[in-house]
Parts: structure tokens; sequence; C-alpha cells
């Protein structure tokens, strides 16, 4: 389970801007007492994944400060939500990655829907009311493609953005906000979960890290005398493959939508029928994922004390999260062929690194 309370990566940004209490024991001392904060989410880099290939990030390795935890579910929107607001996802309200709302399944990352784009429809402020970093307006530094997307109004939006179109520009761009007098600046890169996804956890992504690895290196050797760098990543990897299992027929047949995704699919009843699909989840999926209702979710605060009535209302009625490397896919909606995925609450995927150093 996430740990909510203490080191997780929901609480780096508050421990790092309002209350330096939240990240003792767990962030560094002397990051926290910083003049200036750069903090560098990479996508993917789970703690399991990155411990494995020491030899691969010797950087990286001599950073590592802490194994710390990211939030359910593990997957890109709800993490990132998370990290952005200082927010568990109960509170944010950004609860994975296709979201049932409004009447349609949100894919929260494009910001669309099976009825096309959901700008117009699907208000990213009010969907995702918390102010990000809060309300500090920082130097963002991510991808130009992203800048104007409804995922980056409902997380980053307030904020001083400056795209990259290469991740070479990312030190230069971290240089050029702490010239401007940036006291703390968050930057992001998606390459690792990008191949992951593609190619797996064999030698293309080893090659990413590796990569990801001297970008630190060149990150921290630029970096202003006193300046922290703090890394961390939204979630981790397994390696799944064609392991497809797709979710039983007596289950879906009790299920009017599928949300989430596919190692963290929620499974919405029909007609009221919730306890009877329960009973056919269990029946068909316990030997290989943890069959949970939304009550249990609820009371053991898988998305947090605090849970709105607005996340709450997201939340389908079963859950299925994969214990075991597959993928649980609706047959009808089989998606793309992903080599490596995440959303599920494995240890593989749940721990993440918390690295830092100071310049």
């Amino acid at each position: 389970m996430p740990d909510y309370g203490g080191a997780c990566v929901a609480n780096i940004v508050p421990a790092l801007l309002q209350h330096r209490e939240i990240g003792s024991g767990w962030l560094p001392d002397d990051v926290l007492e910083a003049e200036r904060v750069v903090l560098l989410v990479i996508d993917g880099l789970g703690y399991d994944q990155l411990v494995e290939r020491a030899a691969v990030a010797p950087t990286l390795m001599s950073m590592l400060a802490n194994r710390i935890t990211t939030v359910a579910p593990t997957t890109t929107a709800t993490a990132l939500t998370s990290i952005a607001t200082g927010t568990a996802p109960g509170e944010h309200g950004v609860v994975g990655y296709k979201i049932w709302t409004a009447g349609e399944l949100l894919n929260v990352l494009r910001w669309a829907s099976p009825q096309g784009d959901a700008l117009g429809r699907i208000d990213p402020v009010d969907f995702q009311p918390i102010s990000p970093f809060v309300g500090q307006g920082p130097a963002v530094i991510s991808q130009a493609q992203f800048a104007e997307s409804g995922f980056t109004q409902a997380h980053l939006r307030e904020s001083d953005y400056r795209p990259y179109w290469m991740p070479s520009s990312i030190p230069v761009e971290i240089n050029n906000a702490l010239r401007d007098g940036n006291k703390f600046v968050y930057a992001y890169y998606d390459g690792i979960d990008k191949i992951a996804h593609i190619t797996g956890l064999g030698a293309h992504y080893d090659a990413e890290l590796a990569f990801v690895d001297r970008l630190v290196a060149q990150t921290t050797a630029s970096l202003p005398s006193g300046t922290a760098l703090v890394v961390t990543a939204d979630h981790g990897q397994v390696q799944v493959g064609d392991a497809i299992q797709p979710i039983a027929p007596e289950a879906l047949a009790l299920a009017a939508h599928v949300s989430g995704e596919a190692r963290f699919a929620w499974l919405h009843a029909a007609g009221g029928r919730s306890e009877a699909l329960h009973e056919a989840a269990v029946d068909k999926h316990a030997h290989h994922a943890w069959v949970v209702t939304k009550q249990q979710v609820l009371d053991e605060a898988w998305f947090g004390s605090l849970v709105s009535s607005s996340a709450s209302a997201r939340l389908g009625d079963v859950a299925l999260v994969a214990r075991e490397n597959i993928a649980l896919v609706d047959p009808s909606v089989p998606g793309p062929l992903l080599q490596s995925r995440h959303g599920s609450m494995t240890s593989a995927e749940t721990y993440v690194p918390l690295l830092g150093t100071v310049a």
C-alpha cells in the first residue's frame, strides 16, 4: 500500500515547498535545506528495475537515498497529479488512466474518449480542482507536444511551462530557469516508460537507462552551487508481453462499463448488481488478481484517507488488480500489445527510487 503519511511521491512537493518536517527521515537533510531545488521525474523508473541494473546506472546509484512508494493505481496520470498537487488520488480525483465520467470513458493522458477530443466537454480544472505546486507557479520543463494538453491543464496549470523538443535540452532549460530566479524547478522525462512499453525490460531498456544516467550526470554537473537535485519516478514496471488474460465473460455480462487499465481494471456494475459482479469476478479471477470491492478500497484507503465525492463516483464497483505478470483486458476493446505494463500494486510497480544530491 502507498505510504500516504510518509515516504510517498505525493509528499515530495509539500516537503520541498511547504513543510520540511513531512520529509524528515526519508528526504536527505541537505536537500531539504537547499536554497534551490530541481525535481526531475523519470517516468517508469521503478526501484526494483534500477537496483537490478546498478552497473548500468552508476550516477543514479550514487545518488540513491531511499525507496519510497508511489500511489494507487501505479499509473502515470494518477501519480504525476499526486506529485504535482501533493495530494493522494482520492483528493485530486485523477483516479486512473481511463476514467468513466460524464457518460464517457476519458483517457486522461490524451484527454479524449471514444467520442473524440474531450476538452470541450470535460473541463480539466473542474475535473482536477487542486492547484499544483501549492499555487507557487514554478518553472515546469516538459515536452513541447504536451504544452496545451488537457492533462497538462489538469496537473501543471498556472506554471511557467518551458517546453523542450529533445531530452538533450533538459539541462539547458533547467539552468535557464534557475538563472531566471526560480527557486524550485520541476522537470519530466518519459523515455524509460516508452521504451519499456514498446520493447520490454531487456537490452533497449538498459540502453535507455544508461542514457538517463548520463542525462542526470550532465544535469548535476551543470547546476549552480548549492542547488539540490531530486530524482524520482511515478511507478515501476513488470514484463507482461503476450500474457493477455481476457476478463471473464461472466463478469463482463454484469458490467455496464470497464475503466482503469489492464493491471488495475474497474468493473462498473450494471443495474446495481455489484454483489453478483463481485462473486463472478472472484470466481474467475481470484487465482491471478486481487479482486476487491469499491468499499474495500475505500475502507483500506488505497486512494488515501480522504476521498472526495467526485473521486468516489469515478470508481467502479469491483477492481481487478493483477497479482501475476498478466494484462486483464476486455476482449471487445483489446488495445495495443505492450511488452511492459504497470498499474497494479506489486512491489515492482509500487516502489520507486528517491535520489538526491546537492551541487
